[in-house]
């Protein structure tokens, strides 16, 4: 290929076969580089492009942190709601045992109250608040007279016995309470041992 003077004094490329090509400023302008075989030119290329890459990938990595934090936060924030509309739930049903033993109290003021009469009162709001309480999962331990478990019963103390097989619980001094099969109170007994 050889380089000649058009009428404009721009230099022309001509190929072989004689026929003039776009001018050499042109195929600049147009963003047209010939290939060099400097490999500093290369390697500032090559350097240009893992630097736009990277540039690219922490773009990409902020806006995933992003989209973590705002999932983190809505999540937190639904767990919230979901723990007070629980815990709301629970009260509303508590609520009618609270009434019932403001009227208990006023009632036992009462000169001409009973005994028998305040007596069942309070066995109605122990059966209320029985019910409010499994409704919400509580499950009540009362093991006397199985085998003690240490996983469920605190051992107080310990009674010699004849009748009773080695470890089984004689008495039950406080009971133990277990929400949803998590034990929230483990029940307080008295275990038998052989004498």
């Amino acid at each position: 290929m050889t380089v000649q003077q058009n009428d404009n004094d721009n230099p022309t490329q001509e190929s072989e076969e004689g026929l003039p090509e776009q001018p050499v400023e042109v195929m600049e302008e147009e963003g047209f580089k010939p290939e060099s075989d400097d490999p500093i030119e290369k390697l500032e290329s090559e350097l240009q492009a893992a630097q736009l890459e990277a540039v690219e990938a922490r773009q990409d990595m902020l806006r995933m942190q992003a989209d973590m934090e705002n999932l983190r936060k809505r999540l937190m924030r639904e767990h919230e709601k979901t723990r007070l509309r629980s815990l709301e739930r629970f009260m509303s049903d508590l609520l009618p045992v609270r009434d019932s033993l403001e009227r208990g109290l006023e009632a036992a003021s009462d000169p001409a109250a009973t005994v028998e009469a305040l007596t069942e009162g309070k066995q109605l709001i122990m059966k209320m608040l029985s019910k409010a309480m499994g409704d919400h999962g509580l499950k009540t331990i009362d093991p006397l007279g199985e085998p003690f478990d240490p996983e469920k019963h605190e051992a107080m103390t310990m009674l010699t016995s004849d009748q009773l097989e080695e470890n089984t619980v004689i008495d039950v001094i406080e009971k133990g309470y277990q929400l949803n099969d998590r034990l929230i109170r483990p029940a307080k007994v008295v275990v038998s041992r052989k004498p």
